[in-house]
């Protein structure tokens, strides 16, 4: 029952080619740990679902990327991801860009084991001319009504940040907004999650937090201990996002030789160095959550 990994062995269970959801919101509660450990990594042609945030460009800017399925990839404060944008503006992936509530009912029907939802999101717009694979069904019944058929985006792994968990893949995410992070593990043939907290058994030391957790502890398959692993994005009541950080981050995007003095400044020398470069634990710890 201990599905407890370090953040190399849990990659190691990817493979190139694979679809991976990435659960959080922009940048909110994403497994940002988990995507530099990817990105020191081999893995390739991958195909990324996720309402995006930088995770995204990131992934993009690396290589890694081979196909994107997203609802809209923001740094909310910065609107438009960069790295994202010079990505896309360049066709340097394949995309499949939908309406944040047609991504919800492609992982609905997912998790579901449907091949599709029917609904009237998106008809009469732009996602249909620029989604072609998308298809419109009639009803059955009487009122034989043209409804779009959004198609179940079934996931190979799910990638989600989790506030603490235990070893046995109970998990527990504080803050008021659950995001759609369920959704992705229920989508997916597998979920790893990083946690800020690991214990053996959350039933016996937070047994008053049980509603916060989102998902059944059987679609989880892998649980890393990854204090600070959300930096820079948020991680709802554990400390709030880096802007300062994501700002500079943008700005690389702009310069000739930017990722890759990114990749060598913060990324290569693994999570321990990461933390310290962007100013150690405690300051991370300390960031404050925004509030709007």
């Amino acid at each position: 029952m201990n599905k407890e990994l370090d953040l190399a062995a849990a990659v190691a269970t990817i493979r190139s080619g694979m679809t991976i959801g990435i659960g959080g919101w922009g940048p909110r509660r994403k497994p940002m740990a988990l995507i530099r450990e990817i990105l020191r990594s081999d893995l390739k042609d991958l195909t990324i679902v996720a309402y995006g945030g930088p995770e995204i460009g990131m992934l993009c800017a690396a290589g890694k990327v081979r196909k994107l399925v997203y609802g809209f990839v923001s740094l909310d404060l910065i609107p438009l991801e960069p790295y994202f944008r010079k990505t896309r503006e360049a066709g340097a992936v394949e995309v499949s860009e939908l309406d944040e509530g047609l991504l919800l009912l492609g992982l609905q029907a997912a998790g579901r084991k449907l091949p599709f939802i029917a609904t009237r999101i998106g008809l009469g717009t732009d996602v249909l001319t620029h989604n072609p694979h998308l298809r419109t069904i009639r009803s059955p019944y009487d009122d034989g009504e043209t409804l779009l058929a959004m198609p179940a985006i079934p996931l190979d792994v799910a990638l989600i940040h989790v506030n603490r968990a235990d070893r046995r893949g109970n998990t527990q995410t504080d803050g008021p907004d659950p995001y759609f992070d369920a959704l992705f593990a229920r989508a997916a043939e597998r979920t790893i999650v990083t946690t800020e907290e690991i214990c053996d058994r959350l039933d016996r030391t937070h047994p008053d937090k049980a509603k916060q957790n989102l998902f059944e502890r059987y679609l989880v398959s892998g649980v890393v201990h990854a204090p600070l692993g959300a930096h820079p994005t948020t991680a709802h009541d554990a400390y709030g996002w880096d802007m300062p950080h994501l700002k500079a981050y943008a700005a690389s995007a702009a310069e000739a030789d930017g990722w890759a003095r990114y990749m060598a400044d913060y990324v290569a020398g693994g999570e321990a160095a990461y933390i310290d470069k962007v100013g150690g634990a405690r300051a991370v710890a300390s960031l404050p959550i925004p509030t709007f």
